[in-house]
C-alpha cells in the first residue's frame, strides 16, 4: 500500500532560537525534520532540531491526564480524562482562590515550549486577580528586555547583515547551539566585519576573534565603564547624537570617571592597553552590534551591565541604525500579545501585590507602569510584552512566598512546559515550596522532576501538532509560518486550550470568545484582512523593510523621550540612576574557585532533552569544566567524579579538563537529571547534579534592581569521589 509523504514549514521550539525548517509526515507520523529549501535559511539546522522526530514520537511521552494518588513526589497516578481534570483544577483553583485571594496563584512557564500561549495565560491571571507570573525569561533575555526599555524603550536586534562589528560579552553561538546567530556571525565575518569576545574562557568564537578580551567571570560591568573611559575621554561617541537625543551625559562622564583603566584592569584581570584597544575598535566601527547574551543578564550588577551595553549603543550612534541595532517595533499586520494579555485589567492594587514589586522593580509592574503612556505613544500599545520579559513578578520572591507565606501564602502554580525545580535558583527552596502547594498542576509533554510533584499531569502538544505564526515574541517583527503536519495524542492540548477550558470553567468565557488555535491565529492576523488559511497559502515568513532612526519621528518610549543614560525611573524608584559595578560574593581558602552556572550544552536546552537517545549520546554524563593547572592542584583526571561544594548546596558530575578554560574557574553545565534513574532515585536524580543547587539567592548574592541572582562566578570547591551509586547502569531506551 503506497504511502502518504507530507512536508510542511515548522517553527522549531526545542530551544529559543525558533528556526524554520522543514518536516516531513509519512502518514500522519513526524519521520523527518530537514533544512529549509531557502539558502539563507538552510543552515539554521542543529541536531536538536533533527533529533525533533525522537522527542515527538517518544515511547515515554505523556498521552493520557493523570491525578496524583501517591504522596506528592512518589509518582504514583490515576488516569483520567481531560474534561476531569479541568473540572477538578478549576474546583480546586476556585477553593484556592477564595480562601487566600487570587494572588495565591502563580504560574511559571517556558515560551520556547508554549509557543500557542498566545498570552492567554497572562489574560486569564489579569481576569483572575493574580500579578505572580513568572518565567526561565527572567533570568535569560526577558529581563534584558526589560532592562533596555528604562534606557530607550525597547529591546533592539543586532543588525548581523551589514554590521562591522560583532561584540560578545560571554556568549559563544556554535555550530548546534544558537545555529543562526552563529551563521549570521560567520556571514559578517565573511564580509570582513570584526569581532570582540570577552569571556573567561576560549570559547570557540574566542579562537577565532580579533580580539579576546579574557575578563573575570561576573566583571562585565566594569568592562564597559572601562570603554566608555576610552570612549569618552577620546571623543569616539556621537556628539550629535548625544547632544540632541541623551539624558544625562555629564552625570555618566562623572560616574565613568570613577574607572579609570587601571581600576577595570585590576577588576576584570584584562590589560589595560587590550580593554583600550577593545573600546577604539568598537566605537570606530561604521556600524557596530552588542548582541544579547545569556552571560551578562547572570550577574549581581546585571541592571547595570545591561544598562552599559544599551548606553554603548546610543552614545556611539549605533541605535536603530544600519549595521547597528534596530528597534523594531511591533508588527502592524499582527495583533501583538501586549494587547491580548489585558494587562489593564489587573486592578493597580493587585498590581501592587506582585512578588518583587517593591525589592527589585526593574521587570516588574512597578516599572511597566511608569513606561506605559511613553510605550502607547511610541509604539502604539501601553504594555510590550517583548521576550515576554515585562511585567513580570520575581521569581525568588514567589519561591520564598511558596515555601514561607511571607508576604502573603502562595498556595497554588501552574508550570507549563517549564521544568520548574531545575530552571530557577536554590532548588532546595523551590522544593519547599513545591510541598507546601495545595494545588500543582503541571503542563508537559514528558514526565519531569516538577511534573513528578504535580496534583495533576496533563500532556502537552508539540510544534508538529499544530499551526502556529512566529512572531519572535514581539523582539523582532518577522512573522514565520509553522505548520501542522501531524497529530496530536487524542487527550494532549495546547496551552491555548488550557488557558481557555479552565477560563470558561471560571466564569470568563465572554473575555475567551476564539474557538480554537487556528481562530486565534485568524484573530492575530485580522488587521491585515487575513486567515492563517490564505497566509500559509501565500508566504512561509514575512519580514517587514526596515525604517530606521524611528526615533525621529516618535522620540524614545521613555518617559524623557530621550535615550536615558541618567534613568529617571531608577531615580524615582531610589535607586542609583547610573550604572555601576558591584563586587561579587569574593573568594576565599575554603571556597577558592570563581563557579559560573547556567552554560548551556549543545545537545540540550535548559532541562529537556536528558532522555533522548540520540541527544543524550553525544553528552552521557554532567561534566565540570576545569583548566589543567587546576586540575593538577586538586589531583583530577579527565573522567573522574568530583562533587562541587558551593554555600548553599553540592553536585556530583565528572571532571572535563580544558586549556580554554581559565584558571580559578568552573563551569557548570545547566539543567541536568536522570529520566532513567525515575523510581530509582528521588524525583529521578534531580539533586545530584543539577546547577540550580549551587546558586544562593539570599540578598547578598542578587542583583538591586532586578533580584536576580549571580551565576557567573560565585564560589565552590571540588573534592574527588567514587562515581555515585547508580551511575553505572544508566540506560536509556528510545
Amino acid at each position: 500500500m503506497a504511502k502518504n509523504t507530507e512536508t510542511k514549514y515548522s517553527v522549531c521550539t526545542i530551544c529559543d532560537a525558533g528556526c524554520q525548517l522543514r518536516s516531513e509526515a509519512v502518514d500522519g507520523k513526524l519521520e523527518r525534520i530537514m533544512a529549509h529549501d531557502n539558502p539563507m535559511l538552510a543552515r539554521n539546522i542543529c541536531y536538536k532540531g533533527v533529533a525533533a522526530p525522537d522527542i515527538h514520537n517518544h515511547k515515554d511521552r505523556l498521552r493520557v491526564p493523570l491525578k496524583r494518588i501517591g504522596k506528592r513526589g512518589e509518582d504514583k497516578w490515576q488516569e483520567i480524562s481531560y474534561d476531569q481534570a479541568m473540572d477538578e483544577i478549576a474546583d480546586r483553583l476556585k477553593s484556592v482562590v477564595d480562601r487566600y485571594g487570587a494572588e495565591a496563584l502563580a504560574v511559571s512557564t517556558s515560551g520556547w515550549n508554549t509557543q500557542t500561549t498566545h498570552s492567554t495565560d497572562r489574560r486569564f491571571m489579569n481576569l483572575l486577580g493574580s500579578p505572580n507570573w513568572i518565567s526561565g525569561v527572567a533570568l535569560c533575555a526577558g529581563n534584558t528586555a526589560a532592562v533596555n526599555r528604562i534606557t530607550y524603550g525597547w529591546f533592539p536586534q543586532p543588525d548581523y547583515a551589514n554590521t562591522k562589528c560583532i561584540v560578545l560579552f560571554g556568549h559563544n553561538p556554535r555550530k548546534h547551539s544558537w545555529t543562526p546567530i552563529y551563521n549570521a556571525i560567520n556571514l559578517a565575518r565573511s564580509r570582513g566585519a570584526k569581532v570582540i569576545v570577552l569571556d573567561p574562557r576560549v570559547s570557540d568564537q574566542a579562537e577565532k576573534a580579533d580580539l579576546h578580551l579574557g575578563l573575570r567571570a561576573g566583571t562585565d560591568a566594569a568592562m564597559c565603564l572601562g570603554w566608555l573611559k576610552v570612549i569618552i575621554d577620546e571623543d569616539l561617541f556621537d556628539q550629535s547624537f548625544v547632544n540632541e537625543w541623551c539624558l544625562g551625559f555629564d552625570d555618566l562622564r562623572k560616574r565613568v570617571d570613577e574607572y579609570p583603566l587601571e581600576r577595570v584592569e585590576a577588576i576584570t584581570g584584562v590589560d589595560r592597553e587590550l580593554i583600550a584597544e577593545a573600546a577604539r575598535l568598537y566605537a570606530n566601527s561604521d556600524g557596530a552590534t552588542i548582541p544579547w547574551t545569556p552571560i551578562t543578564d547572570q550577574q549581581i550588577s546585571s541592571t547595570s551591565a545591561i544598562r552599559l551595553h544599551s548606553i554603548l549603543r546610543a552614545i556611539t550612534g549605533n541605535l536603530d541604525i544600519k549595521g547597528g541595532e534596530t528597534l523594531g517595533g511591533f508588527n502592524a499586520d499582527y495583533i501583538p500579545e501586549s494587547e491580548i494579555g489585558l494587562h489593564d485589567a489587573l486592578s493597580s492594587e493587585q498590581k501592587a501585590k506582585q512578588l518583587g514589586f517593591y525589592d527589585h522593580p526593574a521587570f516588574t509592574y512597578r516599572v511597566a507602569e511608569i513606561l506605559k503612556d511613553p510605550t502607547e505613544k511610541t509604539w502604539g500599545y501601553p504594555y510590550a510584552d517583548i521576550v515576554m520579559g515585562c511585567q513580570m513578578a520575581n521569581p525568588t520572591h514567589v519561591f520564598r512566598a511558596m515555601a514561607t507565606g511571607d508576604p502573603y501564602p502562595v498556595k497554588a502554580l501552574f508550570t507549563l512546559g517549564n521544568n520548574t525545580l531545575l530552571s530557577y535558583p536554590n532548588q532546595h527552596q523551590i522544593l519547599e515550596g513545591l510541598m507546601n502547594q495545595d494545588l500543582i498542576v503541571a503542563h508537559e509533554i514528558f514526565m519531569t522532576p516538577t511534573a513528578m510533584l504535580a496534583d495533576y499531569v496533563l500532556p502537552g502538544d508539540v510544534f508538529s501538532e499544530r499551526n502556529h505564526i512566529g512572531d519572535s515574541w514581539s523582539w523582532a517583527n518577522r512573522l514565520t509560518l509553522s505548520q501542522k503536519i501531524a497529530e496530536p495524542p487524542e487527550q494532549a492540548s495546547s496551552t491555548f486550550q488550557f488557558w481557555t477550558d479552565l477560563a470558561h470553567r471560571m466564569g470568563f468565557a465572554e473575555h475567551f470568545p476564539w474557538s480554537s488555535l487556528d481562530d486565534m491565529l485568524d484573530h492575530r492576523l485580522s488587521r491585515s484582512n487575513r486567515t492563517f488559511a490564505e497566509f500559509e497559502a501565500t508566504s512561509f515568513m514575512e519580514i517587514p523593510a526596515p525604517v530606521y532612526q524611528k526615533y525621529l519621528q516618535t522620540g524614545f518610549a521613555t518617559p524623557s523621550g530621550k535615550v536615558e543614560l541618567y534613568s529617571s525611573i531608577l531615580d524615582d524608584l531610589g535607586f542609583d540612576p547610573l550604572p555601576y559595578y558591584r563586587e561579587g560574593p569574593a573568594l576565599c581558602e575554603k571556597y577558592p574557585y570563581a563557579v559560573f552556572t547556567g552554560v548551556r550544552e549543545d545537545s540540550f536546552f535548559q532541562t529537556g532533552q536528558r532522555n533522548i537517545p540520540v541527544l543524550r549520546e553525544r553528552s552521557p554524563s554532567p561534566k565540570l569544566f576545569l583548566h589543567p593547572a587546576d586540575a593538577t592542584a586538586e589531583n583530577v583526571v579527565e573522567g573522574d567524579w568530583v562533587k562541587l561544594e558551593t554555600k548553599i548546596g553540592t553536585v556530583k558530575a565528572k571532571i572535563s579538563i580544558h586549556n580554554t578554560m581559565k584558571v580559578g574557574h568552573i563551569r557548570v553545565p545547566h539543567g541536568w537529571w536522570y529520566p532513567e534513574l525515575k523510581g530509582v532515585e528521588e524525583l529521578a536524580g534531580a539533586f545530584i547534579s543539577s546547577d540550580a543547587v549551587l546558586c544562593s539567592d539570599d540578598d547578598e548574592f542578587l542583583d538591586y534592581e532586578q533580584g536576580i541572582p549571580h551565576f557567573k562566578g560565585f564560589p565552590g570547591r571540588i573534592t574527588k569521589i567514587n562515581a555515585p551509586q547508580n551511575m553505572s547502569s544508566m540506560v536509556l531506551k528510545g
